[in-house]
C-alpha cells in the first residue's frame, strides 16, 4: 500500500509539473497549429535560469517569473523568425532549440548539470511552509497542484479576453483576424511567447524540486507535451464543460502514469524515450481513427 501511494504521489507531482508545459504546448499546437520544437530548449532554459539565480541569492519565487520571461523571449524569437523572415515553423523552432543549447551552457557556467543543494527553493521556503508539519510529506504535491491550477485559471482568463479571442481565431482563420484589422503574425508571436513561457516555468519548477538543472532535460519534451495534449483532448473532448487547459493537465498525468507503470514493470530506463515515442504514436493513431469514424458517422 505504501509503495502504491508513493508511486501515485510521484505520478501526480511530475504530472502537475509537466502539465505546466502541456498547457503551453496546448496553446502553440492545439490553438495555433504550430509544431514548436523550441520547447526542447526552453524547458531547460527555465531550469538553468532558476538554478543560476538561486545560487546568487535571488528569491526562488521571483525566479519563476524570470524563467517565464526567459522562455517567453525565446518563444518571441521563434515567432519572429517564422513571421518576419518567412522561416518555416519547424526550422525556426530547430534554430532556437539549437541556439538555446549554448545559452543554457553559458547560464550554468559550462556545466551540463548545475546543482544547488541546500539552497532556498519554492518547496522549502515561503508560503508552502505554512502547512502543518503533519503534512510536510505532501508539501511538494500541494504546491505543484496549486501552481498548475493558478496557471490554468490565468490561461482560461486570458483566452476569454480580446487578445485571447484573437489568438484562438488566428489558429483557425488568419483571414478573419486580418478582417478585424489585426496582424495575424503578431497574434502568432504572442501565442508562441506565452507557450514557451509556460514551458520554461515547468522547467524551473522541476529544477527547484530536484535541486539541480540539467541542460539535457529538454530532450523529448516536445514529444511529451504533444502526447499530453493529444491524450487529454482525445479522452475528454466529448465533455464540453472540460476546458482545453484542463484536458492538458489530465493528459500530462495520464502520460506520466503510463511511463511510471512501464518502469514499475521492469522496463529499462534506456527504453524510456522509445516508449515516449510509442505512446505519442498510439495517441495520434487513435485520434485519426476517431476522426475518420466521426466523419463516416456524419456521412450516414
Amino acid at each position: 500500500m505504501d509503495i502504491f501511494l508513493g508511486l501515485a504521489g510521484t505520478v501526480l507531482r511530475e504530472g502537475f509539473i509537466y502539465s505546466l508545459m502541456a498547457m503551453g504546448v496546448f496553446i502553440t499546437y492545439k490553438i495555433l497549429d504550430f509544431p514548436d520544437l523550441s520547447v526542447d530548449g526552453t524547458f531547460p532554459l527555465g531550469a538553468c535560469i532558476s538554478a543560476a539565480l538561486i545560487t546568487f541569492g535571488v528569491n526562488p519565487w521571483i525566479t519563476l517569473i524570470l524563467a517565464f520571461l526567459g522562455g517567453g523571449i525565446a518563444g518571441f524569437v521563434t515567432g519572429f523568425l517564422h513571421v518576419k523572415f518567412r522561416i518555416t515553423n519547424l526550422l525556426s523552432g530547430i534554430l532556437i532549440m539549437t541556439a538555446l543549447w549554448s545559452v543554457n551552457l553559458i547560464i550554468t557556467g559550462g556545466k551540463a548539470v548545475f546543482q544547488f543543494f541546500n539552497k532556498p527553493t519554492i518547496f522549502n521556503s515561503g508560503p508552502i511552509m505554512l502547512l502543518p508539519e503533519s503534512m510536510a510529506q505532501y508539501r511538494k504535491l500541494v504546491l505543484v497542484f496549486i501552481l498548475a491550477i493558478l496557471l490554468k485559471l490565468a490561461l482560461d482568463w486570458f483566452l476569454k479576453t480580446r487578445a485571447g479571442l484573437l489568438l484562438r481565431a488566428g489558429g483557425d482563420n488568419n483571414q478573419f483576424v486580418s478582417s478585424l484589422g489585426r496582424d495575424p503574425g503578431l497574434v502568432k508571436i504572442v501565442g508562441l511567447t506565452i507557450g514557451n513561457g509556460c514551458t520554461a516555468l515547468s522547467g524551473s519548477v522541476l529544477a527547484q524540486m530536484s535541486e539541480h538543472a540539467d541542460i539535457n532535460s529538454g530532450k523529448g519534451m516536445v514529444v511529451m507535451g504533444l502526447a499530453a495534449v493529444i491524450i487529454g483532448t482525445s479522452l475528454f473532448q466529448r465533455f464540453p464543460f472540460i476546458k482545453g487547459t484542463t484536458m492538458a493537465i489530465f493528459g500530462a498525468i495520464i502520460y506520466k502514469m503510463g511511463l511510471q507503470i512501464a518502469l514499475s514493470l521492469g522496463l529499462p530506463p534506456s527504453y524510456l524515450k522509445l516508449l515516449m515515442a510509442v505512446l505519442l504514436t498510439l495517441a495520434l493513431v487513435t485520434r485519426e481513427i476517431r476522426t475518420k469514424a466521426g466523419k463516416n458517422e456524419y456521412a450516414y
